[in-house]
């Protein structure tokens, strides 16, 4: 396939989009049609069907700080180190839903579930179970090899090698911490904010929205006024993008975010709105949260008194306060940066895009 081109100075979301969806689709097929193993063309189908789909925000953000820094007419290489972010992507997703014992991911069974249910040996039903998650570690882990691949194969120079990779290695080793903090908080709920938005900034704010901008930019040589400049903007921005996920967990439509409205609160996951909503509550409602929330068998009724508790605390109004300050300090964080002015336009509607949304 042909990667689209992208116009010197111009951003383009939705050709950022198709550029990189060509890079991943000639990457899987290739792994599909040149090896000899054979089983090697299943999982990389697999693969090329999980990523279909996906929002691609982080390689939106990747091509967005290379051309805010001036970037260049050569977009191959950075479109392939935007790829690379997303073949990382899918291996934390498919790591992910096997530690929430998520049933779905964007509509449809996640890949430990798809794993298990074509499973057709004469198995007991825990070994069936124990393949599908099994198999769907080994398969992140093929996604973060390939992830390695593609970067290694975007044909960056020394000097822009040495730049890109120990921003990635920091990505990593943040989103790993994230998700640390985040296991370790499900189940024991909390009142501490600060607590949650820790967690937020590693596991959502670094992850999704800074260094994918830093990553970029680093292609381009960006110095350290410019990475300044992407943080400021990046962090604020990021943990309004989780505060909104929150929201979404609990009062979005599985028709548009694609799962449940339960699983979030069946998991016990400690957000920030929980903890607003035990930091607000009185001593009986503090306790009917604790009893209902982490509950594996917790239905639609007990969503709607959770909900109920979330209103009266007033928690859900302040997670929407939430959002709005920190969009505001990011678009705030826009005004002095030196970004061209396409940048900056694409940034403001990223940022509107990642704050107000239904999915």
């Amino acid at each position: 396939m042909t990667t689209p081109t992208l116009s010197p100075g111009r951003l383009d979301a939705d050709t950022v989009r198709k550029s990189v969806d060509v890079v991943l689709e000639d990457f899987l097929t290739a792994k599909a049609s040149t090896t000899p193993q054979h089983h090697l063309p299943y999982l990389s189908g697999l693969l090329k069907d999980f990523l279909s789909g996906g929002k691609r925000i982080r390689p939106l953000l990747c091509v967005t700080g290379w051309q805010a820094v001036g970037g260049g007419e050569d977009t191959e290489a950075v479109f392939r180190v935007a790829a690379c972010l997303e073949m990382f992507h899918a291996f934390a997703l498919i790591h992910d839903d096997v530690m929430d014992d998520s049933d779905t991911r964007r509509g449809r069974p996640t890949i430990h579930r798809t794993l298990a249910a074509l499973c057709t040996t004469d198995r007991r039903p825990d070994q069936i179970e124990r393949f599908g998650v099994s198999g769907a570690v080994l398969l992140g882990d093929l996604a973060l090899t390939w992830s390695d691949e593609l970067l290694h194969s975007a044909g960056l120079t020394p000097v822009q090698f040495d730049a890109v990779l120990p921003l990635l290695s920091e990505m990593r080793t943040e989103v790993m911490l994230g998700q640390y903090l985040d296991l370790q908080a499900t189940g024991e709920l909390t009142d501490d904010v600060e607590a949650t938005l820790t967690v937020n900034r590693y596991k959502t704010a670094k992850y999704t929205i800074e260094r994918p901008l830093h990553v970029g930019a680093a292609v381009a040589g960006a110095g350290p006024e410019a990475m300044e400049a992407f943080t400021a903007y990046a962090l604020p921005l990021g943990e309004a993008f989780q505060l909104r996920d929150d929201l979404l967990g609990v009062y979005g439509d599985p028709e548009s975010t694609g799962k449940s409205q339960l699983d979030d609160l069946r998991a016990g996951k400690n957000t920030t709105l929980i903890a607003l909503a035990l930091r607000g509550s009185d001593s009986v409602q503090a306790a009917r949260l604790r009893s209902l929330i982490g509950n594996p068998l917790l239905d639609e009724r007990d969503a709607a008194t959770i909900q109920e508790i979330f209103a009266a605390t007033t928690a859900r109004e302040a997670v929407e306060q939430m959002i709005d300050d920190r969009r505001t300090q990011a678009l705030r964080a826009l005004d002095d940066a030196p970004f061209t002015a396409d940048a900056v336009n694409a940034l403001k509607q990223i940022a509107r895009m990642a704050t107000v949304r239904n999915s």
